[in-house]
């Protein structure tokens, strides 16, 4: 019983934070929506930014076991960005709320695992060194985070599946150009 009434709670701020902004939404709200009382609320969470900050944080395991394995930099970008595209309201309450950080936690998060994936994919048949395997994964990962950022500080509006399909033609080969500098360099 407890797990359907936690669910019905999440399923209700999701439903609330894709209707208003995050600072107008209260625990009666949720309650109301759900059919509980408050105190059921108080059960099963602390406080509103706890509630928020446990979505957030199953959003981001469901999408890593979604994608365990990631073959491609436009899987990467639908994987960190599946969340956002099937709440684009609730992605931009919290991201012009004070709760901004979780949510960039999340993207984080994300974007480390699905990078981290493709880069272990791509370079799994080179002989790269750790720091240079590390020095790569980053580099795509702040890239991907960046992006990400931008279009949603752009309020959502553009395409970013075109746009990132379109980058990834351009750099397409790329990776693995590097993997063979780092290979051919035999820096460890």
């Amino acid at each position: 019983m407890a797990n359907l009434t936690e669910r019905a709670i999440k399923a209700s701020a999701l439903k609330l934070l894709n209707e208003k902004p995050i600072n107008q939404i209260t625990i009666k709200d949720i309650a109301v929506d759900c059919g509980i009382n408050r105190n059921s609320f108080y059960y099963h969470f602390r406080d509103l930014p706890s509630l928020f900050e446990q979505i957030i944080t199953e959003q981001a395991d469901e999408i890593i076991e979604q994608y365990p394995s990631i073959n491609s930099l436009e899987e990467c970008l639908e994987a960190a960005i599946s969340f956002a595209m099937n709440n684009r309201k609730a992605v931009m309450h919290i991201y012009n709320s004070v709760s901004r950080d979780i949510y960039e936690q999340y993207l984080w998060r994300v974007c480390e695992f699905t990078v981290d994936s493709y880069v272990k994919n791509v370079l799994a048949d080179y002989d790269i060194s750790e720091f240079d395997r590390k020095v790569i994964t980053e580099f795509y990962k702040c890239a991907c985070f960046g992006k990400i950022l931008d279009w949603q500080r752009g309020g959502m509006k553009s395409d970013i599946r075109k746009e990132f399909a379109r980058l990834c033609e351009l750099k397409k080969g790329e990776l693995e150009e590097v993997a063979a500098r780092c290979s051919a360099s035999g820096k460890k």
